[in-house]
């Protein structure tokens, strides 16, 4: 999940069971802000493990090192003690009173705790068991950025703020609504940009809603009565709800792929159901196959599934299309690229990799991709695309991530 959500995430996990304020207030520093800061910054912390990539020219880092020991179960309690008294001792210094430091372990390991979990409902896989075991659980139950599940988690801070207070309330409603109402909008062009288009109904429905929440409570003011904490409490109830729904969807999902895989009488290596944006109802089913990978998308809101894009073929389950990945046919260029440790990494790393070979000229060209990861535009390749080009003599000309 993107480190954005997780902050917001972890802002309201502090406010709703913690008790604590807005990051923001025109007050002195407190506990109850220094608790918002640290469930946030526990949340935000797993992340950091990025600065590694940035300084490193090691591009396999992301499959080997992203979602490691920084999201790690078992790591989880020494980088809590750690942050709590890092916080411990900048509040000694600036003179803030802190909550203990009993109670900072807490309150981090929670924050920490919320992105790990966060980040095993996605499909990328993260070592919750680093640095015994280095294997990458993935739960393949919310899309890496799922818009709805940011909003559900950032309007009832918001809606907290706006009605917090008497003065200026109006003013405050206004404002959120103003930015807020613009967000469907945006979605709507970024879900075109990248294959996911949002439909007209949906912007509509989501304007109305945004509209009810921050005006109708500021028209008599009954928003005031609500108190702080329980705008907070809702909203993480809804996001509970949320992630609740979507397993129970992935659930579904995955019941179909089981049936599309018996349908056709597939020896299944691997299978999944995977998110796909900008709804719960959409999903991805793949099946990995020994010479391919079987993908179709489906809806779970209709009665037959809807292809996945490129070359179909017909399918006997339920009127299905689908599309087959095979992988390329064995030849010398392929197992020598098999057998570098960069590729074997790759592989490692991949759920439902398939192989692809070609001719460049004289020079041979081996690629492999994981169809976990599918293309967005056509002018692009699919992510995580990683190429190896060989010499007709076998020599390695070059290796790494596809970037064109």
């Amino acid at each position: 999940m993107d480190t954005i959500t997780h902050g917001i995430a972890g802002a309201l996990i502090g406010k709703a069971a913690f008790g604590g304020s807005d990051l923001f207030p025109p007050i002195p520093v407190d506990k109850r802000r220094i608790v918002t800061w640290s469930v946030m910054l526990g949340a935000i912390f797993p992340d950091s493990d990025v600065f590694r990539d940035m300084v490193s020219r090691n591009e396999l880092l992301l499959l080997t090192w992203h979602r490691s020991i920084t999201h790690s179960l078992l790591c989880l309690p020494i980088w809590a003690v750690l942050l709590a008294v890092l916080t411990q001792a900048v509040a000694r210094w600036r003179k803030w009173d802190c909550p203990s430091l009993r109670a900072l372990v807490g309150i981090y390991a929670v924050g920490i705790l919320s992105h790990i979990l966060l980040d095993l409902a996605t499909t990328f896989g993260t070592m919750i068991w680093s640095p015994l075991d280095w294997s990458r659980p993935a739960w393949d139950i919310l899309f890496i950025i799922d818009f709805t599940f940011t909003a559900i988690l950032l309007i009832p801070q918001i809606l907290a703020w706006t009605f917090e207070k008497r003065e200026s309330m109006r003013a405050r409603a206004i404002l959120s609504w103003l930015l807020f109402v613009l967000a469907p909008f945006v979605v709507a062009r970024i879900g075109e940009a990248v294959g996911a288009p949002v439909s007209n109904m949906a912007i509509a429905v989501a304007v109305l809603l945004i509209t009810a929440l921050f005006l109708l409570p500021a028209v008599k003011g009954w928003g005031l009565s609500v108190p702080y904490v329980n705008w907070n409490r809702a909203g993480l109830t809804l996001a509970l709800a949320y992630i609740f729904a979507a397993a129970y969807a992935h659930h579904l999902a995955l019941q179909r792929v089981e049936q599309f895989a018996k349908e056709e009488n597939l020896q299944v290596q691997a299978r999944g159901a995977l998110p796909l944006p900008p709804s719960l109802w959409r999903w991805d089913g793949l099946v990995r196959a020994p010479r391919g990978v079987y993908e179709f998308h489906m809806d779970l809101s209709d009665r037959l599934f809807r292809g996945a894009q490129g070359t179909t073929a017909s399918s006997n389950f339920a009127g299905l299309e689908h599309t087959y990945y095979p992988d390329a046919f064995p030849n010398p260029f392929i197992e020598q690229a098999r057998r570098l440790p960069e590729v074997q990494k790759v592989l490692w790393f991949a759920r439902f990799p398939v192989t692809r070979f070609h001719k460049e000229g004289p020079d041979a060209v081996v690629e492999f991709l994981d169809l976990r990861f599918p293309t967005i535009r056509k002018d692009r390749p699919a992510g995580f695309t990683y190429q190896v080009k060989f010499a007709p003599d076998g020599r390695v000309l070059s290796q790494g991530w596809v970037r064109r």
